[in-house]
């Protein structure tokens, strides 16, 4: 086995996928402060508000506070 085979870790690599396809893809960046605001409300979107199917399609915001409860 090689190292950074896209079967290594799947997990990084949809992330990476989604990443490309829902960011990189979509913007043009007019300079590196650009950049780091477009990746950053991006980033804040798919960490926090964004439904994820391994949580339940529920946002890691709501599944954080339903577990946080118990």
């Amino acid at each position: 086995m090689s190292l950074g085979k896209p079967t290594d870790n799947p997990f990084i690599e949809s992330f990476n996928g989604s990443f490309r396809d829902e960011c990189l893809n979509v913007h043009w960046f007019l300079s590196l402060a650009d950049a780091q605001e477009k990746i950053e409300t991006w980033r804040v979107e798919y960490n926090e508000d964004r439904t994820h199917s391994s949580l339940g399609n529920v946002t890691p915001r709501e599944y954080y506070l339903n577990h946080a409860q118990a």
